[in-house]
């Protein structure tokens, strides 16, 4: 199983990174896990716009799932003629949410999408067997845990602490866990994890490897989240960079 990090930052994107979104590959198998803003550009540099198998939107605000928009065009448009329409696992609302943001007139992108609606569960997508649970925000959000050959790569999407996140997590190989909040401040609950937050829930899962996503860099701060993190969490741990790949 391989991980490629397409974008990685918080609530909108920076300046040298596009949002939420995560390549992961089994057996030739190609799964997207988020399509935030501005992340179309990047699946380009690691990935054929035709080679995505399925998606996976964790959750429906736009730095997770804006570019499913924008991916309409590249579907609907192929100059070799239409691709034939992928699956979507997603949120309630997602057909609606994605069709109006596409164009006011459309009523729907059933041709470029099959929709699955997403509850807590377990699923197979492809090669992959694919637990989601209901975590801590303010929106219908799903944490994720994908299993193939015996490895586990958990991602939190978006979430403050929660018993879902900790189960999704238990003994994960790799565990991509947002960190948007510095500790120390006075943070709005219900919302965020801190670097603090996510080591503790790392330590707590027994993950083999942790890595920090969705730092919002306008006003965060990489080095404080690291270090809050590595309080919390002495295995391997890291910040994720665009396109950043791990196998697992």
């Amino acid at each position: 199983m391989r991980l490629t990090v397409l974008g990685c930052a918080g609530s909108f994107p920076g300046p040298e990174s596009a949002c939420s979104a995560y390549l992961v590959e089994e057996d030739n198998f190609r799964l997207l896990i988020d399509f935030g803003s501005g992340s179309l550009t990047a699946l380009q540099r690691y990935a054929s716009l035709r080679a995505v198998d399925a998606i996976l939107l964790t959750h429906l605000h736009c730095d997770h799932m804006l570019d499913a928009c924008t991916y309409v065009v590249v579907r609907r448009y192929d100059p070799a003629g239409p691709l034939p329409p992928i699956p979507v696992y997603a949120p309630a609302g997602a057909p609606d949410r994605i069709a109006a943001a596409y164009s006011q007139e459309e009523s729907t992108v059933d041709d470029v999408y099959t929709f699955y609606g997403l509850q807590p569960g377990t699923f197979p997508i492809g090669p992959f067997t694919v637990t989601v649970d209901r975590v801590n925000h303010p929106v219908e959000t799903y944490g994720v845990r994908l299993e193939s050959k015996g490895r586990v790569l958990t991602y939190s999407s978006d979430t403050a602490p929660c018993d879902a996140l900790l189960r999704l997590a238990l003994g994960a190989d790799l565990f991509l866990c947002e960190a948007s909040y510095l500790d120390g401040m006075d943070n709005p609950p219900d919302l965020h994890l801190t670097g603090r937050e996510a080591g503790e829930v790392a330590t707590k899962a027994g993950v083999g490897q942790l890595l920090l996503t969705h730092l919002v860099s306008a006003w965060g701060s990489e080095a404080d989240t690291f270090e809050a993190a590595s309080s919390a969490f002495t295995g391997p741990l890291e910040i994720v960079r665009p396109g950043s790949r791990y196998d697992i």
